[in-house]
């Protein structure tokens, strides 16, 4: 009878003790999830961590609430001017004439004057640097006639560009007038990223702490000074930009970004509860995604891929280039064994035009797809003369 007694009592401890480790190796796997995830204690309402050259999202949180953005609108209306002047629509020198309603704007700005003349550089980088409210909606009038249909524009482009959660009344973000004005962390990650990897020379503008203005009116010339609203650079080893935003609704707002070792990232946070909060947050996030995170590049833009032959073509084959990096986010200490699949089309028929997709490149890591890019024809090939032909008989014949 002692001997079933002690067994029982030995099989209680057991399970007593198995249950405790379950419970143990549960709580740990909790953990470990909540570390992977990376709560960080965001106070902001809405954030979100991405790469990006890749758009590999890091940590977010509400990263699709829609909420005020205040002057981080301007990522927007500096993405358009960029845009404007690529396309040869605008240029950096053209002369800009200040409207009365553009000098009327109040909030953050370099108080222009009714009829003042500025150039586009002058003015794109005072909103990109004072986030100046009567300098963006002057550019806006410039680009489109008016504001209203700048506007347009900017929602076009949000809608371009997958931005789900964005509508935008006007081109400077002043909130105390609109109805249906909106952005989301993720959407504001989206055009981030957009405007830095698109048009890195805003770099120019975005790392600069403090600069000049020389404002040009009737009464003569008086220099201006700019200070940028992104404390980031002051405090952020690596901080490229890229803007900040404060109205009363929205509370305070920043998308920042950072450069280390070859990782870029850009973090943002909206409807942070304080001006210093927003960029020590800002900071945290970034911190984790260079502690953590690392860019492995397999494929560099304009490496030959294979070929493919050409039927009926002045040439046999065609080679297949990329004309984007193939880089990949994972992270620190994991295995960097990506693998390549590359698969070309078995024969195109000429004539083919550059650029043409005669292939893709698909990138596996783990037994799971991460990517895959298009592989496009290096040059033009003719369709075959009757000459062409002729001699690849001749060749062939003799060979």
């Amino acid at each position: 009878m002692n001997k079933k007694i002690l067994i029982f009592l030995i099989l209680l401890i057991f399970i007593f003790n198995t249950n405790n480790f379950i419970t143990f190796a549960n709580e740990q796997q909790q953990e470990e999830t909540q570390q992977t995830q990376q709560d960080l204690d965001i106070l902001a309402k809405s954030a979100i961590l991405i790469e990006a050259t890749t758009g590999k999202v890091l940590y977010e949180k509400n990263p699709d609430e829609k909420l005020s953005p205040a002057s981080v609108t301007k990522l927007m209306t500096l993405y358009l001017i960029y845009e404007s002047v690529e396309n040869g629509k605008i240029k950096w020198e053209d002369t800009v004439t200040v409207s009365e309603y553009a000098a009327s704007m109040g909030g953050s700005q370099i108080f222009l004057e009714p009829m003042e003349k500025q150039d586009v550089k002058t003015l794109t980088k005072s909103i990109a640097i004072a986030s100046a409210n009567d300098a963006a909606v002057a550019m806006a009038e410039h680009i489109s006639g008016s504001q209203e249909e700048f506007v347009k524009l900017m929602n076009q482009k949000a809608k371009q560009l997958g931005m789900e959660n964005t509508n935008f009344e006007n081109a400077c973000g002043l909130d105390t007038d609109t109805v249906n004005h909106y952005m989301s962390a993720r959407d504001i990650a989206i055009i981030s990223r957009e405007l830095m990897t698109k048009y890195p020379e805003i770099k120019e503008f975005t790392t600069k702490w403090q600069d000049t203005i020389t404002h040009k009116t009737k009464k003569g010339e008086t220099e201006f000074g700019l200070t940028n609203t992104n404390k980031l650079l002051k405090m952020y080893d690596g901080a490229t930009g890229l803007k900040t935003g404060s109205t009363k609704k929205a509370l305070y707002c920043l998308s920042g970004s950072a450069e280390r070792d070859g990782l870029s990232l850009i973090a943002v946070v909206m409807a942070s509860p304080d001006p210093k909060v927003r960029f020590q947050e800002v900071a945290k996030m970034l911190d984790y995604g260079f502690a953590n995170y690392q860019v492995v590049e397999l494929d560099k833009e304009g490496k030959n891929m294979g070929y493919t032959n050409v039927y009926k073509g002045e040439k046999p084959v065609v080679n297949g280039i990329i004309e984007e990096n193939a880089n990949f986010v994972i992270k620190k200490g994991a295995s960097t064994d990506i693998q390549k699949n590359v698969q070309m089309i078995e024969g195109v028929k000429a004539p083919i035009t550059k650029g043409t997709k005669i292939g893709e490149a698909i990138y596996t890591y783990e037994g799971k797809e991460i990517g895959r890019i298009d592989i496009l024809a290096e040059e033009d090939i003719k369709k075959a003369s009757l000459n062409d032909i002729f001699k690849k008989l001749i060749i062939d014949w003799v060979v």
